[in-house]
């Protein structure tokens, strides 16, 4: 819900870092890779309770995740550095909630299992709908700029890294934290698979 307002804020700094980054022989893949392996030090982090030090690894993968794409687009986008971007992202997004799981079991642990099941969903939507987009060459006016078609909700990127950000600060309301958050991406899963039946069904009775 709130990407293409932050999108719009960060754009032209990362943009300008993006150009540096380009001329001292930074590469797209290899930004994306270093943030994902920074970002999973998170979990360790997490799960020795060491949380301040978890959203700065938090901070820097996404950091790292923004740039990686203006990059791409300083030095042309692909497809293979679309699909390991995203991947990556899903694989990053999981392990967090997993890192509280595993230092609070007895309070964060059927949360935190909550929220991964609620990430399923978004996630799931989000890919599928993306593939028949792609398929059916449906046009993405909002996000243009991304390799993949992205189909909106009220949780995106924004809300989800806000969420974790939330919870390393407060760990002791993980869990109620982790239960709202997750209510919020059901809402967003259920309204992406009835807009995306929706438009595909109205595409091919054309």
């Amino acid at each position: 819900m709130l990407d293409r307002y932050a999108i719009a804020v960060i754009r032209w700094p990362l943009k300008q870092a993006a150009v540096q980054l380009s001329r001292w022989g930074a590469k797209p893949d290899t930004v994306t890779l270093s943030g994902f392996f920074i970002g999973l030090l998170a979990l360790p982090a997490l799960a020795l309770q060491a949380y301040g030090l978890a959203l700065s690894f938090i901070v820097i993968n996404r950091l790292f995740d923004g740039l990686d794409g203006a990059i791409a687009r300083e030095q042309g986008l692909s497809d293979a550095g679309g699909f390991l971007d995203i991947t990556l992202d899903f694989i990053f997004y999981a392990s967090i909630p997993l890192g509280f799981a595993l230092a609070d079991p007895a309070n964060n642990a059927i949360a935190a299992s909550f929220l991964l099941f609620c990430f399923m969903g978004t996630g799931a939507s989000f890919l599928a709908f993306a593939t028949m987009a792609s398929k059916h060459q449906i046009d993405n006016p909002v996000y243009a700029n991304k390799s993949l078609y992205y189909i909106g909700g009220i949780t995106e990127g924004t809300e989800t890294i806000a969420s974790f950000v939330l919870m390393c600060l407060f760990p002791s309301y993980m869990a109620w934290i982790a239960w709202v958050f997750g209510i919020a991406c059901l809402v967003t899963a259920s309204s992406r698979v009835w807009a995306g039946y929706h438009t595909l069904r109205d595409i091919e009775g054309r």
